[in-house]
């Protein structure tokens, strides 16, 4: 496919749902297949398995993109907003957790 390299990811990632039709799949299917993604997550952490833990990221980024599509959302868009809400927030680690300044 010519152009596909100048694509970024987000855009393959996008076009490959596309050309498979999951962009106009049922939603709460994809919320499914998240929910397993973040599951192999957690298990690749607590087995201290890089490899897993690297692929399950990737993959609920891929699960996410595709949701944002199905929902006519961008997310990038989506992640913008989010950074909007965070990036001026002031708090403090407690036991390896950031707690939110009220």
């Amino acid at each position: 496919m010519e152009g596909l390299n100048e694509m970024t990811t987000t855009e393959k990632i996008r076009q490959w749902a596309i050309d498979r039709g999951l962009n106009t799949a049922e939603p709460s299917k994809q919320m499914i297949k998240l929910m397993e993604e973040v599951g192999e997550l957690a298990s690749g952490l607590a087995r201290d398995q890089k490899n897993q833990v690297i692929d399950a990221i990737g993959d609920i980024y891929v699960v996410l993109t595709i949701l944002a599509e199905q929902l006519e959302l961008d997310i990038e868009f989506c992640i913008d907003e989010a950074y909007d809400v965070i990036k001026d927030r002031k708090g403090k680690m407690v036991n390896g957790i950031f707690i939110k300044e009220e």
